[in-house]
């Protein structure tokens, strides 16, 4: 299924700086997204999509999954 990608963390803004400036090392975004990219999620089966002819999914799952878990561990609620 097609996602609708967004822009690289390593694409450089208007301004002079890259997204990656602006997190410290010891950032938890930054264990999320080592953590998420080290799990198999196909084997969990989380790698599927829906088949069907609505419209493209709003992100992949993996990047979804990092948004889960960074607002939970900063008790982030809609």
């Amino acid at each position: 299924m097609i996602y609708i990608v967004g822009h690289g963390r390593s694409q450089l803004l208007t301004l002079p700086e890259a997204v990656d400036d602006y997190l410290g090392l010891d950032n938890s975004v930054r264990f999320i997204d080592t953590f998420v990219h080290g799990l198999d999620l196909a084997a969990a089966g989380c790698g599927r999509a829906a088949q069907g002819d609505g419209p493209p999914g709003i992100g992949a799952p993996t990047d979804l999954l990092k948004l889960y878990m960074y607002a939970y561990l900063n008790r982030v609620s809609a």
